[in-house]
């Protein structure tokens, strides 16, 4: 069986870092750090959520909140009570070009009693959290780490995610196109390979594609190479490699694509990134 997530995290991981273990009362303005998103536990309490002006969520029971991008939000606990809280900062490597963070909605609420493949390690990121062990920081943002990657299984399983990266990595046939792009971006795919690799016919793959990812299978590719293009520049590799290795045919080529997908040259992009 294809590991539809082992591509995904080898070259966009996400790191985490715990910042709340204990309990908050009346209105909390939660500010995200600069390219972060944030996971929250809600163990106890009743705790209503507010974007804005907006009533966003009002949670009642034990509860997981996940904000893949930064958001400003409140948290209000009425009526002299308490609400203990366990969260952290996630950062995905790749900001705005990282394919998972995209994949996701702005926001989830879901009860923690629904989360059937994260049960085994909420107990453990629980019980560590209540403990005062030596390396506790570190054990829990780690915890924190594996949560993610169990929650976004949780996600594909359930079939929550109707469109996107997600549901189309849900599909018994389409997993298998997008994790031969995500294996091998260097491959000349062309919607027939690509279907083929599906088990279908073009013209089925294509509209299945675009219905459940909501773009084409080619505008998808482009995506996901410019994002490891991105990745490549901020680390340093020449242009030259990082065509090689992206699937485009020349240097020029890739400028091109760049151009295209980012608006600006990759110099350009790369100086506005420093």
């Amino acid at each position: 069986m294809v590991d539809r997530l082992a591509a995904l995290f080898e070259h966009f991981h996400v790191k985490a870092h715990t910042f709340q273990t204990g309990h908050i009362c009346g209105s909390n303005v939660v500010n995200p750090q600069s390219g972060c998103g944030q996971l929250h536990l809600i163990r106890t309490g009743k705790v209503v959520v507010w974007h804005g002006k907006k009533k966003a969520y009002t949670v009642t029971q034990p509860s997981l909140l996940f904000y893949p991008r930064p958001l400003v939000r409140h948290f209000v606990v009425e009526n002299d009570q308490q609400a203990l809280l366990l969260c952290a900062h996630v950062a995905f490597v790749g900001n705005e070009a990282n394919p998972i963070a995209n994949a996701l909605p702005e926001s989830l609420c879901l009860p923690l009693s629904s989360l059937v493949h994260c049960e085994k390690i909420l107990t453990i990121l629980f019980e560590e959290a209540e403990a005062a062990y030596c390396g506790r920081q570190v054990v829990l943002d780690r915890l924190f780490e594996v949560l993610l990657v169990q929650l976004l299984r949780e996600l594909m399983e359930s079939g929550r995610t109707q469109v996107g990266m997600l549901a189309g990595l849900a599909d018994f046939n389409l997993r298998k196109a997008l994790v031969a792009m995500h294996d091998n971006p260097q491959e000349d795919w062309t919607v027939e390979r690509l279907a083929t690799k599906a088990g279908m016919s073009r013209s089925v793959f294509s509209n299945l594609f675009r219905e459940t990812l909501g773009t084409t299978p080619m505008k998808y590719l482009q995506n996901w190479r410019i994002g490891l293009v991105q990745k490549w520049l901020k680390n340093g590799q020449s242009i030259k490699l990082i065509a090689e290795e992206a699937g485009y045919q020349s240097e020029s080529a890739l400028s091109r694509a760049f151009k295209a997908q980012v608006g600006l040259s990759s110099r350009e992009w790369l100086a506005r990134e420093a």
